[in-house]
């Protein structure tokens, strides 16, 4: 890397604090974390539970507040807005997908992946929604509803949703926990190819080293805290650090 080569952050957090409840019994679930996520990349967030990694994320992506330090999307701190600028934030720059699939019953597969651009007011870019659907693999699916696609499509579904306004950053928490293991490692492959063909960035937390496999790079928290970092992972180097966490604690 030459030293002109600057990384762009598409989120980050800065001496992140988090703190639940008060007095004797406060939990400090995140402790002076800072962590940036690379623009273009595939990071994951892996610990042993109660680690703070889904407080990260959260804080991250604006769904919960710091108790103190400083959240980033882009360059925007999210402490400085209002609700109201927080909620366009995230409805603009940010795109989630959750393990259960939130997808609208009603809807067909095409105006669920729409969905956020209709509440907007902005018109879908036809060239972006179809080279997605492409991507999640789902152009017979477009007029069926969810009841009709099985778990792993229907996660596909919810994908395409969360690219679907060009966000900065897609928030991914435990995507593939609702999934047998062949979905679930369709639905990390849709993933990871969505970072380097659209040139996205996702921010995934989960506790399988075999999700984590299909990221470009994974952090482990322990208590609250930023312990390691592992570039080009594999299940094995992941499953083998999760041990030595788990035998120090």
């Amino acid at each position: 890397m030459t030293a002109t080569t600057e990384v762009r952050a598409a989120a980050r957090v800065v001496d992140a604090v988090k703190v639940y409840g008060g007095g004797d019994t406060a939990v400090r679930a995140l402790d002076g974390v800072d962590v940036t996520f690379p623009a273009g990349r595939f990071t994951a967030i892996m610990g042993p539970s109660g680690s703070g990694k889904s407080t990260l994320m959260h804080c991250a992506a604006g769904l919960d507040t710091l108790t103190s330090g400083a959240a980033y999307i882009g360059d925007t701190e999210l402490g400085a807005l209002d609700d109201r600028r927080l909620t366009l934030l995230r409805r603009d720059r940010a795109g989630f997908v959750f393990q259960a699939f939130n997808l609208v019953p009603t809807l067909t597969v095409a105006e669920n992946i729409t969905l956020p651009l209709d509440l907007a007011g902005r018109r879908a870019d036809q060239e972006w929604t179809e080279a997605l659907v492409d991507i999640v693999g789902l152009r017979d699916r477009l007029h069926h509803r969810p009841s009709e696609l099985s778990g792993g499509q229907q996660q596909r579904v919810a994908v395409a949703r969360a690219f679907a306004g060009r966000p900065d950053v897609v928030f991914a928490d435990e995507p593939t926990g609702n999934l047998d293991s062949r979905s679930g490692a369709e639905v990390l492959g849709l993933l990871a190819r969505a970072v380097r063909e659209t040139d996205r960035t996702v921010v995934m937390v989960t506790h399988d080293p075999v999700a984590a496999a299909h990221a470009d790079e994974v952090l482990f928290l322990a208590d609250g805290r930023l312990v390691d970092r592992m570039e080009a992972p594999t299940a094995d180097k992941v499953l083998d650090r999760m041990k030595a966490f788990e035998a120090r604690s």
